[in-house]
């Protein structure tokens, strides 16, 4: 009997830490994550791109409900085609990147939670940070687990990938980036898109 009990425990706290949430880490060594934008005005459409991205995510892939973290986009890794207007968007007019060197996502709860097979749907709420004005927001995301696939990505290197997708709106104005002004170029409406996976390396 005792030895049953030792078994059971051992397969219990084995099961348990299979379970355990895991940290994701979002910089990606071969620097193919990024956050896209696009600003669609009258006269001009405005496409970019970000590839500074960080952060760590807490993920248990039998709680994704639980999901914890902050991802970071550095300002000064925005680019757009034109490098003129790459020079305004960074200046201390509009992102003003020296002084604001970040913008950010912090989760706070997640709600609608479905999950089907590794893949996750939620609506997120959390803080979003740009040009030092916080403002809660509530996201879609999509979260994939993809267990033991690190090393299809990253070679030599073994453990878990979590890869999130999102696509959502803000408003340049809500964050003090020259609002009312050159609208009929520069849309207020900003849409985002976050294309990312982080590592949990064993």
């Amino acid at each position: 009997m005792k030895t049953k009990l030792t078994i059971l425990a051992i397969t219990t706290m084995a099961g348990m830490a299979l379970a355990a949430p895991q940290t994701f880490n979002f910089k990606d060594p071969k620097g193919i994550n990024n956050a896209g934008f696009k600003l669609d005005a009258p006269l001009e459409s405005i496409n970019g791109s970000a590839s500074g991205v960080s952060g760590l995510v807490t993920f248990d892939p039998e709680n994704p409900g639980a999901t914890k973290g902050k991802i970071i986009v550095a300002t000064a890794s925005l680019i757009v085609p034109n490098p003129m207007q790459r020079q305004h968007m960074l200046s201390d007019k509009w992102l003003d990147a020296t002084r604001y060197p970040e913008i950010s996502f912090e989760s706070k709860e997640f709600k609608n939670v479905q999950t089907a097979g590794e893949t996750t749907t939620a609506d997120v709420t959390g803080t979003f940070t740009l040009k030092g004005v916080s403002k809660e927001l509530t996201v879609p995301v999509k979260m994939t687990y993809l267990k033991d696939k690190l090393g299809q990505r990253v070679p030599n290197q073994q453990g878990d990938l979590l890869v999130i997708r999102s696509n959502f709106t803000i408003k340049r104005s809500d964050f003090n980036i020259m609002p009312g002004q050159f609208e009929d170029k520069v849309s207020d409406t900003i849409e985002l898109t976050l294309s990312i996976a982080g590592a949990s390396a064993k």
